[in-house]
């Protein structure tokens, strides 16, 4: 068969999404081996993909910390195409940026660094604090006593450090669903495609959360624990606090500069 070199791979990495994942919504009783080939697909031409497929470059740290540095959001998102089944575009963070800590309710997804380095911590919750005989420790800052209904009892996956030599970061409804972002040593810029999009008519809606701090955990050995996860260690289990969408975070928009992506 003969290859296909003219087809922008980003149009073939949307093609390849639409029908990994609209496979795997209609696979209840389907044959898991054929939705696992299509994720292996499209997980190899998601590892391929670099910065000139989407016509975008590495930007350079602006020295200039005025009020319009100020002003502009730490993060910006290019919208290239979604579909009921999926959605895909490219998260630009300004050096120093982060994406909050956030969930992704029922929904699969992976990033690809196009350039920059980015530190990802993947969480996932356990049950509901208040459901489980656990007793919560005692948190410092304490909690107040409303708030105990959006603690959540969860694990730290892992820490990883990704590059563009680096394969895609992977979520699914049940495994590293919850992931904080950081642009590392400068900006940063990454391919995201969730599965189904975020809807909140359809209770897909995005959640924040913060880790908490136990009054008696030793906050140096917290940090300690947490840098050994970037070398798969053991998992570690830690408290989160939903909370509001934290007020020095918000997303602006900008024109996605590459090839046109129809599926």
């Amino acid at each position: 068969m003969p290859r296909d070199n003219k087809t922008p791979l980003i149009q073939k990495i949307a093609k390849q999404a639409y029908t990994t994942f609209r496979g795997l919504q209609s696979s209840a009783n389907g044959d898991v081996k054929v939705v696992e080939d299509k994720l292996n697909g499209l997980i190899s031409l998601v590892t391929a993909v670099r910065a000139s497929d989407v016509k975008i470059a590495p930007r350079k740290t602006n020295s200039s910390s005025g009020a319009a540095e100020l002003q502009s959001p730490p993060v910006t998102y290019m919208h290239i195409c979604e579909t009921e089944v999926f959605s895909m575009g490219v998260f630009l963070l300004r050096s120093g940026a982060s994406i909050p800590l956030h969930d992704h309710p029922g929904m699969n997804g992976m990033l690809k660094v196009l350039y920059g380095k980015l530190n990802v911590r993947c969480f996932d919750k356990l049950e509901q604090n208040l459901a489980v005989t656990t007793v919560p420790p005692v948190f410092d800052p304490p909690v107040p006593p409303l708030q105990m209904t959006s603690v959540w009892r969860a694990v730290l996956r892992s820490v990883v450090e990704y590059s563009e030599n680096s394969g895609p970061c992977l979520l699914t409804p049940v495994r590293d669903n919850l992931h904080q972002i950081y642009a590392v040593d400068g900006p940063a810029a990454f391919l995201d495609i969730l599965a189904p999009p975020y809807n909140s008519d359809d209770g897909r809606d995005c959640h924040y959360y913060k880790v908490l701090q136990s009054a008696l955990e030793d906050e140096t050995d917290a940090k300690g624990h947490q840098e050994q996860q970037g070398e798969k260690g053991k998992e570690e289990e830690v408290w989160l606090l939903e909370i509001p969408q934290p007020e020095d975070f918000w997303c602006g928009g900008e024109s996605y500069p590459g090839p046109a992506v129809s599926v």
